[in-house]
């Protein structure tokens, strides 16, 4: 009898049997390694050792994210406060200049006003002054405080009015004493 007849009796092939012993030979290497995989518990802490690195790389990106995001939130926030605390602290002191400003008498007005061209001039003359003794870089920096301070007249006008009123209500009480 030849091999294909062999074959069609059920009975396998030397190729096949060749086939059967490489996979019965590498099933029995699987298991074989199996177990001696679970012995080496340097290769599992190694193991475990990368996945818990990796877990604490992923939570830290996460945390790190978390963290920007909420300091994001908190500038915002306080820029916004910040804003509307400066526009509540610029109104109220917008009215209590108004209200200053009501309740002065005239008398109290006319003399500020005198007072404030008193100070203009004395100013004036003491910036010729100054022009001709100060050096250049100085001279720079005046300009700019002096510009500043014509920006904020309104202010100023109001502190000055109100330490006037100050000053005569004080003269005026000393000498009711």
């Amino acid at each position: 009898m030849n091999d294909e007849s062999q074959n069609q009796m059920g009975t396998p092939t030397p190729e096949e049997l060749r086939e059967q012993v490489a996979r019965t030979r590498a099933e029995l290497g699987q298991t074989a390694e199996a177990p001696a995989a679970k012995a080496d518990i340097k290769a599992q802490a190694k193991a475990k050792t990368e996945a818990v690195k990796e877990q604490a790389a992923e939570k830290t990106a996460a945390v790190k994210e978390q963290a920007a995001e909420k300091t994001a939130a908190v500038k915002e926030q306080a820029a916004e406060k910040t804003a509307a605390a400066s526009a509540q602290l610029r109104e109220k002191t917008e009215q209590a200049a108004q209200t200053v400003k009501d309740r002065t008498p005239d008398a109290v007005l006319e003399k500020t006003a005198q007072a404030a061209a008193q100070v203009r001039e004395s100013a004036a003359q003491a910036k010729r002054y100054a022009a001709e003794k100060t050096p250049d870089p100085l001279l720079e920096k005046a300009d700019r405080a002096a510009t500043a301070a014509r920006a904020n007249r309104t202010p100023l006008i109001a502190g000055g009015a109100l330490l006037v009123a100050f000053l005569l209500i004080r003269r005026s009480r000393g000498r009711n004493r």
